[in-house]
């Protein structure tokens, strides 16, 4: 049961992911993001993967289907984030971009 639950709650994370990455490409700055808030819930899903290794290593039987489930949406959750940062960095040269052009 615990699994299930771990799993839906990096499932629902997940799916907010895609909305911030289109949000960041469509609005092309980076003002109301927070990299200190994205750069920690990075951190957060590396530690739930070392997490899953280390349960993976120390299993003593065959793991379920739903520890596999969740090690995917770990990594799927990391990915994202990992773009969505990828294009704060982007955002910040277009804003500079402006700022310079508008002086």
């Amino acid at each position: 049961m615990a699994d299930l639950l771990e799993a839906l709650m990096i499932f629902c994370f997940g799916l907010s992911w895609p909305i911030s990455i289109r949000k960041s490409w469509v609005s092309r700055t980076a003002k109301g993001k927070s990299l200190f808030f994205e750069v920690f819930l990075c951190i957060g899903y590396i530690f739930g993967i070392v997490r899953k290794i280390l349960l993976f290593a120390a299993a003593s039987e065959p793991l379920g289907w739903l520890f596999y489930l969740g090690w995917f949406f770990y990594v799927l959750n990391f990915c994202e984030i990992s773009i969505d940062i990828g294009l704060y960095f982007r955002n910040v040269k277009l804003d500079r971009e402006r700022e310079k052009a508008a002086a």
